[in-house]
């Protein structure tokens, strides 16, 4: 029998998991943040390579990349539960800085894939963007706030 979503208790848990992703994520927490999703999860992240699949290591490197903690907000956050997969979109705004002192403010675009586990709801998908100036300079825009 398939089951059907609750969206009160599903939105809920789906909320709970990104808001303890994002404390992970300010917290340079890489085990913390894999938790969240599952062990062959895919993300389309805004540094290279196109699809990261780095994992654990992958996060602990970038995160060696930073000084002291990261800020990390999400707002407008929208969360969408089916039966057994969900999606989640919004802006996140990136503030830090870099070890080698570059100050760092940037809102972008993310989306998360989301499926029921036997452990919960957890991230299976993850895609984040920035817009670029369509004036032939192919620029990221990474002036916009919200």
């Amino acid at each position: 029998m398939t089951q059907l979503a609750t969206p009160s208790r599903d939105d809920a848990a789906i909320r709970g998991l990104i808001l303890a992703r994002s404390r992970a994520l300010g917290a340079k927490d890489a085990a913390a943040v894999a938790d969240c999703g599952t062990s062959d999860a895919v993300c389309y992240s805004l540094a290279p390579p196109l699809v990261d699949t780095g994992g654990v290591k992958g996060l602990e490197g970038w995160f060696a990349t930073w000084e002291g903690p990261l800020g990390y907000e999400l707002r407008d956050v929208s969360v969408v539960a089916g039966a057994d997969v969900a999606f989640v979109h919004g802006l996140a705004h990136l503030t830090g800085r870099k070890v080698e002192g570059v100050v760092v403010d940037l809102w972008f675009r993310l989306t998360l894939g989301l499926k029921r586990t036997a452990a919960g709801w957890k991230i299976v998908h993850e895609h984040e963007s920035v817009p670029f100036y369509m004036d032939g300079s192919f620029r990221a825009a990474v002036d916009l706030t919200p």
